[in-house]
């Protein structure tokens, strides 16, 4: 990442502009170094600010556009091909459609700046069905204060920059340490995952023969299943269960009220 980021002032735009894009789809690359770099050369001259801001909002819009239009085509598949790699996916899922469910669209406006959200807000919300307009609008915003918030911040530190990176021996030894914190603070992120998760390893199951038996007897309690999919798995024309009722898990704390207390209760998801 230290050579891409060195070949900035001499490829410029269009390398940022990539950068930004591989970022806004998903891969792991930090585009806010490569906005703060471009910063930091626009206060030395190498680089037109304007231009640079550009370049970065292209990209990143781009990318965000492809998400969004994947994510109304194919609804929820591919959120769960972006949280393959998380300890549980459905879990990330929520935790997505969580931000969406509590503050609507203004999650666009800040999506940019939390990791894991950034990527799954434009597919999240074409599953959605928002407006492509409304989409546009929400999103450039978001990008401009990505953007802006770190080219601004490259520009003003410019000198502070310069000193942390000055020569290529340091700069080199200072990227090792970075990248050794960087490898220990994931590792550490993927066991307190493991652990946060574990839970859900050890939900009790029952065999759909056992629940069908329950359904139909008239020797035991009435019991009631419950249809939990989420959002994006489940529409209106989908087919349930007969005689289960459809909660969304999203807001649990209010569904569950309206749940008897004196049956059992089963629940499926996708």
């Amino acid at each position: 990442m230290e050579e891409v980021l060195k070949s900035l002032p001499m490829h410029g735009y269009v390398l940022l502009a990539f950068l930004c894009f591989l970022e806004a789809v998903g891969l792991p690359l930090p585009a806010a170094l490569a906005i703060l770099t471009a910063g930091a050369l626009s206060a030395y001259g190498q680089l037109n600010p304007f231009l640079a801001f550009g370049a970065a909002f292209a990209g990143i819009m781009v990318g965000d556009v492809i998400l969004f239009l994947i994510g109304r085509v194919s609804g929820w598949a591919l959120l769960g091909l972006l949280c393959r790699l998380s300890a549980n996916p459905e879990s990330c899922i929520l935790r997505s459609a969580e931000y969406f469910y509590r503050r609507g669209k203004q999650t666009l406006l800040f999506a940019k700046f939390v990791p894991g959200i950034n990527t799954m807000s434009p597919p999240l919300a074409g599953s959605m069905k928002m407006r492509v307009t409304q989409f546009l609008q929400f999103d450039a915003i978001g990008a401009a204060l990505y953007v802006g918030a770190y080219g601004v911040g490259g520009f003003i530190f410019s000198d502070l920059l310069r000193a942390i990176t000055r020569g290529l021996k340091s700069a080199g030894s200072a990227a090792e340490i970075v990248l050794g914190f960087g490898i220990a603070g994931y590792i550490v992120y993927r066991i307190w995952l493991f652990h946060k998760y574990r839970v859900y390893k050890l939900a009790p199951r029952i065999p759909v023969e056992e629940v069908a038996r329950r359904l139909t007897s008239t020797d035991e309690k009435p019991v009631l299943v419950v249809d939990v999919r989420s959002h994006g798995y489940y529409d209106a024309d989908s087919q349930r269960i007969k005689g289960s009722v459809r909660i969304e898990p999203n807001n649990l704390a209010e569904e569950v009220k309206n749940l008897p207390k004196d049956r059992d209760i089963y629940v499926y998801c996708t």
